[in-house]
């Protein structure tokens, strides 16, 4: 297996390449290994490192608070989100019949995936390489960090900054479109306080808006 844009992903390079075949190896393969053993260790890796994280960047926050947005970022949603961000999908080993049944899309399998992959990870190199990779992916994934934010989509966001901040609301502007209809993609810039801010491209116009508005939240915080 070629793992070198994922290792160029994650900024880190395997020294024992079965630890990554391992992870990467879903169950429907029915090889004589699968990412399941894997899978479990990096779920108690994620909770330690993720919950040290959040208790020194968030110094006010109750127990509580702190136990719901750590419960937010490593659930099958959230590590489905960090996985997406490094195209895990591609590169997970699944049976013909998964991959037909749109297997490397599925949640499930892309967030089991990436626990592994930090499993494999942490056995490689041990915890402090894996707390780097995982912070890394945080803090660019979700430039404000709390259950607040968490809990709302990029527009609703970035809208109460501009509203605050400018008294108005960005604007959407598809800007191009290309592919056939079963397929197209949909490019949109977005335009805040009279200066166009970024743009994005996404598979629906909902999603390239979403897209576009995470870039520009980055940006204005």
């Amino acid at each position: 297996m070629n793992t070198k844009e994922l290792e160029e992903k994650l900024g880190y390079s395997f020294k024992d390449l079965k630890l990554i075949d391992e992870a990467l190896t879903h169950r429907s393969c029915k090889k004589e290994y699968n990412n399941e053993r894997l899978e479990y260790l990096g779920d108690a890796v994620l909770d330690l490192i993720v919950g040290e994280y959040l208790f020194k960047k968030l110094t006010k926050a109750a127990e509580g608070e702190l136990s719901k947005i750590r419960a937010s970022l490593v659930n099958e949603k959230g590590l489905a989100v960090l996985a997406k961000r490094l195209d895990l999908g591609k590169f997970i080993n699944i049976s013909k019949a998964e991959e037909s049944n749109k297997g490397r899309e599925k949640p499930s399998i892309v967030s089991n995936a990436f626990e592994a992959v930090m499993g494999a990870i942490y056995l490689d190199s041990g915890l402090e390489q894996v707390e780097k990779i995982m912070i890394n992916l945080l803090e660019e994934e979700y430039p404000v960090m709390d259950l607040k934010s968490l809990f709302k989509d990029y527009k609703t966001a970035l809208q109460e900054i501009t509203q605050a901040r400018y008294s108005e609301v960005p604007v959407y502007t598809v800007i191009g479109e290309k592919g056939p209809d079963h397929n197209k993609e949909f490019e949109i810039q977005i335009e805040i306080n009279g200066q166009i801010i970024a743009k994005a491209i996404g598979k629906s116009k909902k999603d390239a808006q979403q897209n576009v508005a995470k870039i520009a939240l980055e940006k204005i915080k």
